[in-house]
């Protein structure tokens, strides 16, 4: 049985990719993803959830708060930005513009 998943040195590219939640989109051509992981801890090996924040450039302005996006690894585009993003995995049910809209009306 042949193996259809692709590995970073078969396609060329050896930057890292993360699935993340858009937490921030306020900034202009800027996201905050953050990444949840589950690791064991050292001592209790007890699974412990860690989240981290990213920093990711978005040039079409495509992600909004709670979509699951996937951002690379890049170059340093600013201070805090040392990523992009790739595509939108998914796209939340409602959209922040939505939610106010209804609270007013």
């Amino acid at each position: 049985m042949a193996d259809t998943t692709k590995t970073a040195q078969e396609t060329g590219s050896r930057r890292k990719t993360v699935i993340g939640q858009v937490v921030s989109n306020k900034m202009n051509k800027t996201i905050v993803v953050e990444v949840a992981r589950q690791k064991a801890h050292p001592l209790y090996r007890r699974v412990v959830k860690r989240t981290k924040k990213f920093y990711a450039h978005d040039e079409q302005r495509t992600a909004n708060v709670g979509d699951f996006v996937k951002i690379e690894e890049t170059r340093p585009l600013s201070k805090l930005k040392r990523w992009r993003l790739i595509e939108v995995v998914k796209r939340t049910a409602l959209v922040p513009g939505e939610i106010v809209a209804e609270q007013v009306g």
